[in-house]
């Protein structure tokens, strides 16, 4: 095991053990290094990894923000990888909205009435009728979508979604050079959020889901993403 894995097994060992925790701060780098009979290279190496993992946030200088600090962002790193791994071709884009359906499908067909990020959407769909900016539009979708998700109330699913919107977000505005009229689309769009959220609304989580499933695939078809 190469040397900067030791300090990233002994992490994981003190994350699972409770002995760090949200918030938590690391050794200073010699003292780990030290610890771990290990080069202060390899402690280093090892948090700028976790750093691209978004499991810490490493400070400089001195004060409160100095030191590295326990974060855990999973959105960071899986975003990063799947941006990464579509921009190679390795996932193909097609794929990613697939799973995005099953996601959002699942997800939709078991938001809780009684959820803030319903409340959320429902804001977001207010600013999306007043959005004259394409991109803005795009950004408020990717909120809306994301609220919906975490409506669920299910965290592994809202960071799995975090990420996949990430990685597929640019590519959403790009396809729009594809469609023959923005706004009928933009206007198509907005009535098919409104059907979603309504049918959360009156607990009917099937139709929630099949409209989500429809208007995600609908969306990418249009855009010529899919014959």
């Amino acid at each position: 095991m190469r040397t900067h894995q030791l300090v990233l097994q002994w992490i994981e060992n003190q994350l699972s053990a409770g002995e760090l925790t949200l918030g938590g701060r690391l050794p200073a780098e010699r003292m780990l290094a030290e610890q771990l009979e290990v080069s202060r290279t390899s402690v280093r190496e090892a948090i700028r990894i976790l750093e691209a993992m978004g499991v810490v946030r490493a400070g400089v200088g001195s004060g409160k923000d100095a030191g590295t600090v326990v974060i855990a962002d999973p959105t960071t790193a899986l975003g990063s990888a799947l941006r990464l791994h579509v921009a190679t071709s390795h996932l193909p884009v097609a794929d990613i909205v697939e799973t995005r359906v099953l996601l959002e499908s699942w997800a939709a067909a078991r938001a809780r009435t009684d959820s803030p990020a319903l409340t959320e959407a429902a804001a977001l769909l207010e600013q999306m009728d007043a959005a004259v900016d394409t991109e803005e539009f795009l950004g408020m979708d990717v909120r809306f979508h994301l609220a919906l998700a975490e409506a669920a109330g299910n965290a592994v699913v809202s960071a799995m979604m975090g990420s996949l919107r990430e990685a597929i977000q640019s590519y959403a505005g790009t396809f729009t050079a594809n469609l023959p009229d923005w706004d009928a689309t933009a206007a198509r769009l907005r009535a098919e959020h409104r059907e979603i959220l309504a049918a959360i609304s009156h607990n009917d989580g099937a139709r929630a889901a099949d409209l989500v499933a429809a208007h995600i695939e609908g969306y990418y078809k249009e855009a010529g993403l899919a014959d």
